[in-house]
């Protein structure tokens, strides 16, 4: 399949995803949670997975006599693609960071809560899918990144309301 094609295959399965993850948490019926409480377990499963992502990076460079220094990774080597994954989800979970309060004050915590898992699952998604082809991570990265905008935006909106 061609690269195009693959990426906004993805990108649709990722807004399928988002509101599948934004929207499904806030049904009736659904315990409450304070948003104290709910961010710090909405940012544990996404934590652990960078944790992965960086014990990987630095498994890599131990044991490998090129890189051990410090040195650049290869262009389109597993290092590489690995430092790319974790660059990208730092950004992601920044703007996860300075999102999700908001998200669990106006839609309550355990969306937050979901979102977290969410992006944990997207995120190996990302990673999985980059390794293989790179127009495969575009669901882990649209699975990511659609379900902190649009949070973002559902909660705004019920804000202003």
């Amino acid at each position: 399949m061609r690269k195009r094609p693959t990426i906004v295959i993805g990108m649709i399965a990722g807004a399928a995803w988002a509101l599948a993850v934004v929207w499904l948490p806030q049904s009736p019926g659904l315990p409450f949670l304070p948003p104290p409480l709910a961010l710090p377990g909405a940012f544990f499963a996404p934590g652990l997975v960078m944790l992965v992502m960086i014990g990987r990076l630095a498994q890599r460079r131990f044991f490998d006599d090129t890189i051990i220094d410090g040195e650049d990774f290869v262009p389109q080597s597993p290092a590489w693609i690995d430092q790319r994954v974790l660059s990208n989800t730092t950004e992601q979970l920044v703007l996860a960071l300075v999102s999700w309060p908001f998200v669990a004050l106006t839609l309550g915590g355990i969306v937050v809560v979901v979102m977290g898992l969410a992006f944990a699952v997207a995120r190996l998604a990302f990673w999985i899918g980059y390794h293989i082809s790179a127009p495969l991570r575009g669901f882990g990265f649209a699975a990511t990144f659609y379900p902190t905008v649009l949070a973002a935006i559902w909660s705004f909106v019920a804000w202003l309301s």
